[in-house]
C-alpha cells in the first residue's frame, strides 16, 4: 500500500487546518487551547485514504510568526508541502517566511492552494499569479495551483485530483537507506511506556529493532522497538513515507523529546562541526555569528564562521547525525528570520589552526562538489576507515576508490601520503643510526609520535616497504647493513679471534681493552654479530651449531667435563653454552652431570 506525508504551510488564519478537516474529516489541532482560540500553535496530525487507495498523512503547521520554529519542524521532515494562501488576504508576512523555509529546506514537491475563494472571488486570479511569482526561484516553481472554498465545498474534488497527481510524480523513497527518524513528539502511555512519533522519510522500521537515540549533549542511548503504530493501527513493519508512533524500550519519556533522532547503530557520524555551501538566502559573510541550525526536527544553537560569501564552518552546540548532502536551514535567533539554506559538504572538517588555513579551506570548498570529495577527505587525513567514509556519506558499500587512493584491508589510503610516510620512516631510522650507531633502532612509540596518527595501523607494512625491520618493538636497518661505528673495528678483532678459536671467550679485561662495554656488545648482538651468555661470556652466533657438531661425536650421554674437553674451553664457557643448548632443545639432561644430544634436534 502506498503511503505519503504532506505538510501544510502558509500565513496564520489562511485556512490550513480548515482544509485538512475538509479533506480528512479529522481535527488536526491537538490542544484544547488551540481549538478555543482557533489558532494552531504546534504540529497537528490527520490522515485519510484517497480514492486511488493512497494513504496520506497530513502534518499541520502553525502559521503565526511566534511559532515559526514549530512550523519548520513540520516542514523539515515532510517531502511534500501543501502551501495555502487565502484569496481575501493574499500574500502575507508569514507566507514569505514559510516560502523562505521551503526554499531553504530544498522541498521540491507540492501544490499551492488558494483558499476562501468565496470571500474574494475577484482576487483569486491575482492571488494565484502572486503565489506563482513568489515561488519562481524555489523548488515549487512549477507546483500546480488549485482554488477552493471549503465553506461552499467548491474545488475540493479538483484538490484531491491534483494531490493524487503530485503524489504520483513524487519519487519513491529509499527503503534500504540508513535509518534516521527525527522525533517530533515524546510522551508516555500508561501500560506501554515511552512513545515517540515522527515521519519515516526513508529506510524501514521493524518491531524488535535495536537502535540508538541521540541525546542533547550526550552520547546516543541504546533502545529497542517494543511496538509500532501508524494512523492508530499496530504494525510489525513500517515503510516510508509514513507517520510512525514507536513504543521504545530502554528509555524514559523524559529522555525522549523533539529534536532527537532514532538512528541505526554504527551508520552515522555524530557531527559537532561541518563545512557548508550556501544554496539560497543571505550571503554567509553577511550572516550573524550566532544562528539556529534546523535539520529534521532539531533546532540547535550554532556558531557560524564565514569562509567567503558562499561557504562557512558551522559549529553546533551539540552533535547531530549528519552526512554529506544534508540540507540545513539557518535562522537568525535575534530577528527570528530565516537566513537561508545550506548544504553540508563535509560533516567532519579539518581544524583551522594555522595562518592561512581559512583561505586554503575556502579555496578547497569552492572546488568541492555537492556530493563531497572522497579523494580530498582521504588525502586530508592520509587514511580513513571504509566504514567511516560510509558514515560520512562519501561512499557506499559498492564504491570504487578514486585515483591515488588504495584499499588496504578496512582502510582507504592516499598513496602519495603513504609513500611520504615510508620516506619519513626511513629518514627517521637513518638519522637515529647516524647519531647513534649503537642504537637498538627507533621505538614504535617514537615512530607513531612522529608520523600522522592514522599511520599507526600501517607500521608493519611501512617497515617492510621501507626495506627496514621490526625487532623487539624497534625499527632499524636490516642487520646485514648495520654498522657499529667506532666499535666496528673492535668487534671485527673479536670476530677474528673467535673464528680461529670458537670457544675461547675473552675475559672481562680483554673486552675492556678492546673498548667493548655492555652498550657496544648489546649493539653487536642486535646486529647478530655476537651472542652473549650469562657470566659475561661472548661467542659468535655460530658457536652453538659448532658445539653441537663436536658433542655429537662424544659417547652418549656425556659429562660436563667431557664436553669441556671436546670444546677445548673452560667451565666458565662450557656451562652457560650447555645450558643454552638445553633451553633450545638441542641437548637433554639425563641426570645432574650427564647430557645427551637429542636424536632429532630442532632447527636452529
Amino acid at each position: 500500500m502506498t503511503t505519503h506525508v504532506v505538510a501544510t504551510a502558509g500565513h496564520v488564519d489562511h485556512g490550513k487546518s480548515t482544509l485538512i478537516r475538509a479533506l480528512t474529516g479529522m481535527e488536526p489541532d491537538r490542544w484544547e487551547q488551540e481549538r478555543v482560540r482557533g489558532l494552531t500553535m504546534d504540529l497537528g496530525f490527520a490522515w485519510t485514504t484517497l480514492s486511488s487507495g493512497r494513504e496520506v498523512s497530513f502534518v499541520d503547521v502553525p502559521g503565526h510568526e511566534r511559532f515559526i520554529g514549530n512550523a519548520i519542524v513540520g516542514l523539515a521532515t515532510a517531502p511534500i508541502v501543501c502551501f495555502v494562501v487565502a484569496a481575501d488576504e493574499g500574500w502575507s508576512t508569514q507566507s514569505g517566511e514559510h516560502r523562505d523555509a521551503i526554499a531553504a529546506l530544498g522541498i521540491r514537491h507540492g501544490l499551492i492552494v488558494v483558499t476562501k475563494t468565496d470571500r474574494a472571488p475577484d482576487l483569486v486570479a491575482a492571488t494565484m499569479a502572486r503565489a506563482r511569482s513568489e515561488f519562481a526561484l524555489t523548488g515549487l516553481r512549477d507546483a500546480p495551483i488549485v482554488a477552493v472554498s471549503v465553506a461552499q465545498g467548491k474545488g475540493l474534488d479538483d484538490l484531491r485530483l491534483t494531490l493524487e497527481q503530485v503524489l504520483t510524480a513524487t519519487p519513491d523513497p529509499d527503503r534500504s537507506a540508513r535509518l534516521r527518524l527525527w522525533i517530533d513528539r515524546g510522551f508516555s502511555i500508561s501500560g506501554a511506556g515511552t512513545v515517540v512519533t515522527g515521519t519515516l522519510a526513508s529506510s524501514t522500521l521493524t518491531k524488535g529493532d535495536s537502535l540508538l537515540l541521540t541525546r542533547h549533549g550526550g552520547t546516543p542511548r541504546a533502545v529497542s522497538i517494543r511496538g509500532l503504530e501508524s494512523r492508530e493501527k499496530a504494525a510489525g513493519v513500517l515503510y516510508p513515507v509514513n507517520r510512525a508512533a514507536i513504543n521504545l524500550r530502554g528509555i524514559t519519556a523524559t529522555e525522549a523529546r523533539r529534536g532527537q533522532a532514532l538512528i541505526a547503530p554504527d551508520t552515522w557520524h555524530m557531527a559537532a562541526a561541518m563545512d557548508v555551501r550556501r544554496i539560497c538566502g543571505v550571503a554567509l559573510d553577511a550572516a550573524p555569528a550566532q544562528v539556529i541550525a534546523h535539520i529534521g526536527t532539531a533546532a540547535v544553537p550554532a556558531r557560524l564562521r564565514s569562509l567567503g560569501s558562499d561557504h562557512a564552518r558551522i559549529t553546533l552546540a551539540w552533535p547531530l547525525p549528519l552526512t554529506v548532502g544534508d540540507r540545513l536551514l539557518l535562522r537568525d535567533p535575534g530577528r527570528h528570520l530565516v537566513i537561508g539554506g545550506v548544504n553540508v559538504l563535509d560533516p567532519a572538517p579539518p581544524a583551522l589552526l594555522r595562518r592561512g588555513d581559512s583561505r586554503r579551506r575556502t579555496q578547497a570548498l569552492a572546488a568541492m562538489p555537492l556530493a563531497g570529495d572522497v579523494q580530498a577527505k582521504v588525502a586530508e587525513r592520509g587514511a580513513v576507515a571504509a566504514d567511516e567514509l560510509q558514515r560520512l556519506g562519501l561512499t557506499d558499500a559498492n564504491a570504487v576508490p578514486p585515483p591515488e587512493v588504495h584499499v588496504r584491508g578496512p582502510w582507504w589510503v592516499h598513496q602519495p601520503t603513504y609513500d611520504a610516510w615510508v620516506r619519513q620512516l626511513r629518514a627517521l631510522v637513518e638519522e637515529d643510526e647516524r647519531r647513534n650507531p649503537l642504537t637498538r633502532g627507533v621505538s614504535e612509540g617514537a615512530v607513531q609520535s612522529v608520523l600522522a596518527p592514522c599511520a599507526a595501523p600501517f607500521i608493519a607494512q611501512l617497515v617492510k616497504d621501507g626495506g627496514l625491520e621490526l625487532h623487539e618493538g624497534h625499527i632499524r636497518q636490516p642487520h646485514a647493513r648495520l654498522h657499529l661505528g667506532r666499535a666496528e673495528a673492535a668487534v671485527g678483532t673479536l670476530e677474528a679471534r673467535l673464528t680461529a678459536q670458537p670457544f675461547n671467550a675473552p675475559l672481562a679485561d680483554e673486552l675492556t681493552a678492546l673498548a667493548l662495554g655492555t652498550r657496544e656488545l648489546a649493539a653487536a648482538e642486535r646486529a647478530q654479530r655476537v651472542l652473549r651468555f650469562p657470566g659475561g661470556v661472548v661467542l659468535l652466533p655460530s658457536a652453538p651449531r659448532q658445539a653441537l657438531q663436536r658433542l655429537t661425536q662424544l659417547p652418549q650421554p656425556f659429562t660436563t667435563s667431557q664436553a669441556r674437553q671436546a670444546l677445548g674451553t673452560s667451565r666458565r664457557v662450557a656451562i652457560p653454552l650447555l645450558e643454552y643448548l638445553d633451553r633450545k632443545g638441542l641437548t637433554r639432561r639425563v641426570d645432574d652431570d650427564h647430557r645427551e644430544v637429542r636424536r632429532e634436534t630442532p632447527a636452529q
